[in-house]
């Protein structure tokens, strides 16, 4: 009996028989591999970068079908605040330096090289805590839409305001 091989061939010896390759990525993987691919091309990114004394900077770096990519400076002490990212997921990676992230349940040093993936309504903070000025690239699925901010009070003093600080 003749097998598939030899009745249609070797489908990976014709190009035109194998799926084409994704223009854009859609899953966490292909997001993660986005940011893997952006960080090593610093030259890309690198001359992009301000620092800002008075504001968290920050730069679209691209858009793509369903999500965008964001570059980010962080001069120490500056942080985001505590925030969700409404409907949307994301992964982000510290490109330069180290930034910290909170959460409700961790605090996590984030050094160059660090990937962190959330889903939606994942509540955190992200702060540079160090003392040189970082960098970070996110990206989020769909687009960033919203970002609501959350009390940043601690648990007790929210508590006796009568705010939850996570369902905020």
């Amino acid at each position: 009996m003749n097998s598939d091989v030899e009745i249609a061939g070797d489908p990976l010896a014709v190009p035109h028989l194998l799926p084409a390759p994704a223009a854009h990525p859609s899953t966490v993987a292909g997001f993660a591999g986005l940011i893997r691919s952006i960080a090593a091309d610093r030259a890309s990114w690198e001359p992009l970068v301000r620092y800002d004394p008075t504001v968290r900077w920050y730069h679209r770096l691209r858009t793509g079908p369903g999500y965008e990519v964001w570059l980010l400076s962080w001069l120490p002490g500056q942080g985001s605040g505590v925030h969700d990212h409404g409907p949307s997921s994301g992964v982000f990676a510290v490109l330069d330096g180290e930034l910290t992230e909170r959460s409700r349940d961790a605090r996590r040093t984030l050094p160059t090289g660090t990937t962190r993936v959330f889903a939606p309504g994942y509540v955190h903070e992200v702060v540079n805590d160090g003392l040189e000025p970082a960098v970070s690239v996110h990206v989020y699925f769909p687009g960033l839409t919203e970002m609501p901010m959350h009390c940043s009070a601690g648990p007790a003093a929210a508590r006796d305001a009568g705010v939850d600080p996570v369902a905020r």
